[in-house]
């Protein structure tokens, strides 16, 4: 109860302080609309896809993905400027739970991944895609996931260089080969065989793979639920080391 509590206490501060300056969350989606605007409509052709919709179906699930990854992926410099302000230093003589320190975080952060997600979802509606709510449910569930894996993980790096300098490369060195290996942008149907080798070893190309298929309506195909487990083990693993970070950085 008291573990409840305190992770509700730091996500409805947290969301205080987002909402205080919520161009943020604009921000976030400015890059995914102008893909979504200006690279979706040329996509037809180049995935031989029968109709503008079809192509939509291929290219949105995969732009929801990218937006949960980088989204999360660089949340650890907020709380760079929370250590240098003190904030996490204050929480020291706190009762607080460590966990709840970075769960209330992480939770904010998957909230507004999901506004965001939603935003996107409705523009492209204008697209003629369309998509089952009960699918797009359970692949906002997979993004919802992600978001709280790579934020949780963001913020243990942070914890761990406690520098924006070396937080920046860092992120940027996994995030570019991470974008390139999971067919986020385009399929890696037509990949050569050894590029698809090393993307079945990407956790994020099942989970675009899931995603895609729960937009095509496929709801008992193998990639959903597959997709679904590695992302929700991941997203276990990545909480519990960096509950680790908070537990060692706040003592």
């Amino acid at each position: 109860m008291k573990f409840a509590r305190d992770t509700w206490l730091i996500f409805q501060r947290q969301t205080q302080l987002l909402l205080r300056n919520p161009v943020w969350v604009f921000v976030g989606v400015f890059q995914p609309v102008m893909y979504l605007l200006l690279f979706a409509p040329l996509l037809k052709p180049a995935l031989n896809a029968p109709t503008q919709a079809a192509a939509y179906k291929i290219f949105v699930p995969g732009l929801l993905v990218l937006l949960a990854i980088f989204g999360g992926l660089f949340q650890g410099f907020g709380l760079i400027a929370e250590l240098r302000a003190g904030v996490i230093e204050r929480s020291r003589v706190t009762p607080i739970s460590r966990l709840a320190l970075l769960l209330g975080r992480s939770l904010r952060d998957v909230v507004s991944l999901l506004v965001q997600a939603v935003i996107i979802t409705l523009l492209a509606l204008l697209f003629d895609l369309r998509v089952f709510i009960g699918d797009l449910l359970l692949a906002y569930l997979m993004l919802a996931l992600i978001a709280l894996m790579t934020s949780a993980v963001s913020y243990g790096v942070a914890l761990k260089v406690k520098s924006e300098d070396a937080l920046a490369p860092l992120m940027n060195t996994v995030a570019q080969p991470v974008l390139l290996l999971s067919g986020i942008l385009l399929p890696l149907t037509f990949a050569p065989g050894w590029l698809q080798g090393i993307a079945d070893w990407n956790p994020f190309s099942w989970a675009v793979d899931g995603t895609r298929a729960l937009f095509a309506g496929d709801l008992g195909s193998d990639k959903v639920w597959q997709g679904l487990s590695i992302t929700a083990v991941l997203a276990v693993l990545g909480v519990y080391w960096a509950a680790r970070q908070f537990a060692r950085s706040v003592r």
